[in-house]
């Protein structure tokens, strides 16, 4: 058992990598130690533990390993999503999320995918196999409508690259209110905008009022041609109304996220006309761990002092 100066137990805290990686950034007052999903059930300390930062990738029961935590008092995941540790938080115990962390690299995707489909890379690709070459007219990302429906961190930073583009980006929250970077429509707003738009990006986090958000009527509404985007998480869209409109060749598609997620080998939406699938990369760059640390550097100094924390999705304290 560690203690500090003044005899008292130091929280411990478990990071999915070496505290050495947060440099001179982690403070005295907390003792930080590296346990890997892989050797987490064997792990001394589950009685111990006050500040939790899962492995980014899972590997682990979630339910079961915060059961464990007896004395835990803060989560904090790697993504900017909670809805996997959401609903097997304990009473009394803070989640916080990185918010932050994954705007540069989730807009990065977000804004290649639309790029490759409107494009046309998967073609130009299949045809390099071959030994083909594939000259067509294809459509421009300029001159367009793009609806980003989600208006948090990761939303602005994919406005910024969007604009110079030369298009024009309507923001949907789920009100109507003005920000700093402009006017952001209401989500009672969205038939009306969808017929407008020449791609729909999502960008929402996953709940309940958003389960399937992006259902048949929902595309029934998006004009010919279309793409949809999503980069948030699979559940928001309902596949088979998506397969329905992709294979009919009405709309396109460019999803980092489905549902089910791994996608089967031998879903038909693999196969489906003018669909493009990346394996849920969004934050998977070598832009993550400097945010992370920056981010847990930041939280554990706060925690350490008694101080508010940032990026507080539940509130233990509150009322």
């Amino acid at each position: 058992m560690t203690t500090a100066a003044g005899g008292a137990e130091r929280p411990l805290v478990w990071l999915p990598f070496d505290p050495a990686d947060l440099g001179a950034g982690l403070p005295d007052g907390v003792e930080a130690t590296e346990v890997e999903p892989g050797r987490m059930p064997d792990a001394e300390g589950f009685d111990r533990v006050r500040f939790f930062v899962p492995d980014y990738e899972g590997g682990f029961d979630m339910a079961k390993t915060l059961a464990r935590m007896t004395s835990l008092q803060v989560v904090q995941t790697q993504t900017a999503g909670v809805d996997n540790v959401a609903p097997h938080l304990p009473d009394g115990v803070t989640l916080c999320n990185a918010r932050g962390v994954h705007d540069a690299s989730t807009a990065e995707l977000a804004v290649g995918l639309l790029l490759a489909t409107l494009r046309g890379f998967p073609d130009f690709v299949r045809a390099q196999d071959e030994g083909r070459w594939a000259y067509g007219h294809r459509r421009s990302l300029a001159d367009s409508t793009v609806i980003i429906v989600g208006a948090g961190s990761i939303a602005t930073a994919l406005r910024n690259r969007l604009l110079p583009f030369e298009v024009e980006v309507l923001r949907v929250g789920t009100r109507s209110r003005e920000d700093d970077a402009g006017v952001v429509h209401g989500r009672d707003e969205l038939p009306d905008l969808l017929p407008t738009a020449d791609a729909v990006v999502l960008l929402v986090p996953l709940t309940d009022a958003t389960h399937h958000l992006v259902d048949a009527p929902f595309l029934s509404r998006m004009r010919d041609g279309a793409v949809l985007v999503n980069v948030a998480r699979g559940p928001i869209v309902d596949t088979d109304a998506l397969l329905a409109e992709t294979t009919s060749g009405r709309l396109l598609a460019a999803v980092d996220v489905t549902d089910p997620e791994p996608l089967p080998p031998d879903h038909p939406l693999w196969h489906s006309p003018g669909v493009l699938i990346s394996p849920h990369v969004g934050g998977a760059t070598s832009a993550m761990l400097p945010r992370v640390h920056e981010l847990l550097r930041e939280q554990l100094t706060r925690f350490a002092a008694g101080a508010p924390l940032a990026n507080v999705v539940v509130d233990a304290h509150a009322v």
